[in-house]
């Protein structure tokens, strides 16, 4: 099953808790948004907004941009794409793609799980990060976890065959709710020979959220899983 109209959606998986936005945020999105940013009028498909066969990477909830920004700085052969709803957050990475002048970095300002079947082309991606998304700890707010699958099933029709969806968080039932969710999702299967968990792959960036994690003394899951070929 695949795309997002086989499922519904009935709540965000984040509130807006952007607090104030600085000046120098505001104009990095009214300046740079067009250099570096992408609209939904653009349709994310073989190596576009990039050259065309370039490997297309998506992050998605890239928060401070540290991932996003260290791997498209050491991959520069690649595409590299991240999406975030928080404004300040995407004016302080725009503003650091532009000082860096990071030509293979592109930011979209939205919901990646409104935006995600709109935006981007079946089989156009070669990987997808969701690093430490909000866990939504309290029971009651279970719901609200990005990762369904609804989600997973539009992720994986995105990814080329052979495309990887990489995730990781400190929360061990969110992650035990995503090892069970993607034994539903037959597109995907998890790298693990075990069927759970792996660890973290020397390309994968350190984030601000994961020594946060461990300062507090919880574990890190990393969860791999490949798009089927066929």
């Amino acid at each position: 099953m695949t795309r997002s109209q086989n499922f519904s959606r009935p709540v965000r998986s984040f509130v807006r808790r952007e607090g104030r936005m600085t000046n120098a945020q505001k104009k990095a999105i009214e300046e740079l948004e067009g250099k570096y940013g992408i609209d939904g009028a653009q349709k994310i498909s073989d190596g576009c907004p990039f050259a065309k066969g370039t490997n297309i990477h998506l992050e998605i909830g890239f928060g401070d941009g540290e991932a996003l920004i260290s791997l498209a700085k050491s991959n520069l052969e690649s595409g590299f794409i991240g999406i975030d709803p928080h404004r300040p957050g995407a004016g302080r990475v725009l503003r650091k793609i532009d000082r860096d002048e990071i030509s293979n970095a592109r930011v979209i300002i939205g919901d990646a799980a409104e935006l995600l079947p709109a935006l981007f082309q079946p089989q156009s991606l070669t990987r997808i990060l969701v690093l430490f998304p909000d866990p939504w700890p309290k029971k009651r707010h279970n719901k609200r976890r990005l990762i369904n699958q609804a989600f997973l099933s539009d992720l994986a029709d995105t990814l080329k065959p052979g495309g990887i969806l990489h995730i990781a968080t400190d929360w061990q039932d969110y992650a035990e709710s995503i090892i069970e969710t993607l034994i539903s999702v037959t597109d995907l299967k998890n790298t693990s020979e075990t069927n759970d968990y792996c660890p973290r792959p020397s390309w994968r960036p350190e984030t601000k959220y994961e020594r946060r994690g461990l300062s507090l003394g919880h574990q890190v899951f990393d969860i791999g899983s490949i798009k089927n070929e066929s």
